[in-house]
């Protein structure tokens, strides 16, 4: 569980710094148009490497500060479902998709087992 959360959390500080650093690179790397306020996107770069440092912290004491990565599951969960339904409008291109294995999908099973151990032997107890 540790291992987990400290990959997560590196993971998480990288992508954040390339996407506040260089907001537009993403975009040109998947082939779409650039942004017209790269803020927007260096928002979200901010938001998911925050995400990190808590994945950080939380990788102390996995099974105490599960709502960090409860949060971190749902916005895993969410991530993917937005993306299909901007896909399915013609909103985003398929090339989008390549940052949800890295960002979302290869987490959903980690993250499920060590929600799952919260639930089995500890009931959600916030300790």
């Amino acid at each position: 569980m540790k291992m987990t959360l400290q990959l997560a959390a590196l993971y998480n500080l990288c992508w954040g710094a390339w996407v506040v650093l260089f907001p537009q690179q993403f975009f040109l790397l998947t082939g779409m148009e650039p942004i017209n306020h790269p803020m927007v996107w260096q928002g979200m770069g901010m938001v998911i490497g925050v995400y990190g440092l808590g994945y950080w912290w939380a990788s102390f004491d996995p099974i105490r500060h599960w709502p960090i990565v409860a949060v971190g599951f749902l916005g895993k969960i969410f991530g993917p479902i937005g993306f299909v339904y901007n896909y399915l409008l013609g909103d985003v291109p398929i090339t989008f998709a390549y940052t949800l294995i890295t960002n979302d999908l290869i987490w959903w099973v980690p993250f499920f087992l060590i929600l799952r151990k919260v639930h089995v032997e500890h009931q959600w107890a916030l300790k």
